[in-house]
């Protein structure tokens, strides 16, 4: 396993023990959101770190770090719902929407899983060349993901020549699992 394998199965666990934790104290409340409140969950995270990182400035305490987390976990939510549908109480046939959490891990993991390989290969081609950018720009292309995705949704989810919404929350968790990872370097270089 190479390190950056190392390092992504580090931080998915982190981010996957959260997801699991939230899902026993809360259940999958969070089915009822459509894609575009999801998206806005994960632009609040985004604004709000680049916020932080322009100021300096973190006057309610909660650290950045737990923001990458959550936008990670928000995405993960977003595939799913992308999956399985979004937005009403009930499906067709009268069930609840609520996931067992057996099946909310399940999806978690597929979706995840996924992601994380698409990573790899990227990663293949790229030669690692997030590891020598700065943890502001990866927020910043975050944004930029989270911009397109928004256009993408106002135009009822059609493109002419675009991914689509589904490539863009990929990017989303693995330029946040990029950022965990390299704000794990910077603090114990300092």
């Amino acid at each position: 396993m190479t390190r950056t394998e190392q390092e992504f199965e580090k931080e998915t666990k982190c981010c996957r023990d959260i997801y699991e934790k939230k899902t026993r104290d809360y259940g999958t409340s969070w089915r009822i959101l459509r894609l575009p409140s999801l998206t806005d969950q994960i632009f609040i995270k985004a604004n709000r770190i680049r916020s932080i990182e322009e100021t300096g400035e973190n006057k309610i305490g909660d650290d950045v770090r737990g923001e990458y987390i959550a936008m990670v976990n928000y995405a993960v939510m977003a595939l799913i719902q992308q999956e399985l549908g979004s937005g009403e109480l009930r499906t067709e046939s009268g069930d609840s929407m609520e996931l067992p959490l057996e099946r909310a891990m399940e999806l978690y993991d597929k979706h995840l899983g996924r992601t994380v390989k698409l990573m790899l290969d990227k990663n293949h081609d790229y030669g690692e060349a997030w590891r020598q950018m700065r943890v502001s720009s990866m927020t910043d292309l975050i944004l930029m993901k989270l911009k397109r995705i928004k256009q993408i949704e106002d135009n009822d989810g059609k493109t002419l020549i675009s991914e689509g919404v589904e490539g863009g929350y990929m990017d989303i968790i693995n330029y946040s699992l990029f950022c965990l990872i390299r704000l794990d370097e910077l603090r114990t270089e300092n």
